[in-house]
């Protein structure tokens, strides 16, 4: 059994009392978890279909300098738009 459903179901350290707190931070981090292991699927994928033509044993010099290219414009792409729907968030939090 892992750490979080030991925790959740013996109570977690306060005997029978369920840490809400420690939960939610718990959620936190596999969503986390589970973002950045899809942005790296989604990632390796179009990078992938993009900059190798026939795959096999090796990457040559061309392809390898494709993929890290395409990897730096993903990455790049996937910050500014996190970046500008956090701003966002934060906006609209301050107008409630």
């Amino acid at each position: 059994m892992d750490s979080f459903s030991s925790d959740f179901s013996s109570g977690g350290p306060g005997g029978g009392k369920v840490d809400s707190g420690m939960i939610m931070e718990q959620v936190k981090l596999q969503i986390a978890v589970a973002n950045a292991q899809e942005l790296l699927q989604r990632m390796t994928d179009k990078c992938f279909r993009k900059c190798i033509g026939k795959p096999g044993s090796s990457l040559d010099n061309s392809e390898q300098k494709c993929i890290a290219m395409c990897m730096d414009r993903y990455m790049d792409a996937w910050n500014t738009v996190s970046r500008t729907y956090n701003s966002r968030l934060q906006r609209e939090r301050a107008q409630m």
